[in-house]
Formats: structure tokens, sequence, C-alpha cells
């Protein structure tokens, strides 16, 4: 008999590529290099086969991110509000079932993240996964990195018209699981030009 889980042609996959990037110096960190290739197509390229379907929230440079051959989606709410203005564009374009979150300054999360996600969505009957890691023995949550049902977006667009901005607070609203990856590594990102050399070696 087959695990309970979520297929993943009904999952949408949005990279998350709409921030400031204030700490690497306001450049637009979707569009710097890694290993040849900008860091959001690397991410792009890590999730597209984990999902049904994918596009990107970017707030700049819209035909870069549109060149690299998926819908483009800028925040709906102005003022660079933050992550969850991204989850808000992408629920908003979302013609799947769910919508599965990543950020474009990871590019090396498991190739297996999103079915994990799913079968512990699907076997704990939430609306939302979040994925965590262990790092010095301490479990920190991975909040970017999140599954949610696309039925929520009434409720994301509530929160931030309340002139909300956390995700643990909005998450918290809803049932939520919590996904445990042993692989911290693969979540290292890259928010300062020395973090993007260091991601280089990785």
């Amino acid at each position: 008999m087959n695990a309970v889980t979520i297929p993943p042609e009904a999952i949408t996959g949005l990279v998350l590529a709409g921030g400031r990037g204030s700490r690497m110096g306001g450049a637009d960190k979707g569009l710097q290099n890694h290993l040849g290739l900008p860091l959001a197509l690397q991410a792009l390229l890590r999730l597209q086969p984990q999902v049904g379907a994918v596009m990107i929230n970017a707030n700049r440079n819209l035909g870069a991110y549109e060149a690299m051959g998926v819908p483009v989606w800028p925040d709906a709410v102005a003022d660079y509000p933050g992550p969850l203005a991204g989850f808000l564009a992408g629920l908003e374009h979302c013609e799947t079932p769910w919508l599965v979150t990543v950020p474009c300054d990871t590019p090396n999360f498991p190739t297996d993240r999103v079915a994990r996600l799913a079968r512990a969505a699907a076997e704990a009957d939430a609306e939302i996964a979040i994925a965590a890691t262990r790092e010095a023995g301490v479990l920190q949550r991975q909040p970017v990195f999140c599954l949610m049902r696309a039925a929520l977006m009434e409720s994301l667009v509530a929160f931030i018209q309340g002139g909300q901005r956390k995700i643990d607070r909005w998450t918290g609203q809803h049932r939520c699981v919590e996904v445990v990856f042993d692989e911290a590594d693969a979540f290292f990102n890259a928010n300062t030009p020395e973090e993007l050399n260091q991601l280089q070696t990785k």
C-alpha cells in the first residue's frame, strides 16, 4: 500500500527572489552568480523536478527573471514587506491545491525536500509543513521552506492587511507540521557576499 502523500503535480513551486538584498549591498540576490548561473536559476532547476509547476517572485530586473522561462510575479504589496508578500504573490497565481516556497539564496536544498514535506502534511492532515534543521543540537525552523494549502490565501491577505509581517505568527494560526532534515548544510543560505563565496565551496 502506498504511503499517504500529496503528488508533485498537485504542488506549485515558488522561488522567492523579491527581497531588497540589503545584506548583499542592495544587489539583486537572485541574480548573483553561483557556479556560473544566477542563484535563483540554480534554485529553480533544483525545485522543478520536485513539483508540477514553478514560478518566481521578484520585484526588480523582471526581464532577467522572465528569461529563466517560468512565470514571474512581483509582490502585490508595496515596500518589500518580506517573505509573506512573496507567499501571497505565489498563492494569488497558484493553480494547484498546494504551494511550496524556496528562497533564491539556498540553492543546495535537498532534492527530496518537497516529497518529505508533502508526506508529512498528508499524514498529519496539516495545512502547512515547514522544514526544520538541527544546529548545535537546537531545532531551528526554516520557515521560508514552506508547503502550504493554496486555500490559505484569504487568511494571509487578512494577516498582511492587519499590518503583520512575521511568518511564524501567521503559520501559528494554522495546523502546522515540522519536518526535521538532518542535512543542515543543505539549508546554508547566502545573505552576504562573504556567504556567497562560502557557498561556492559547498
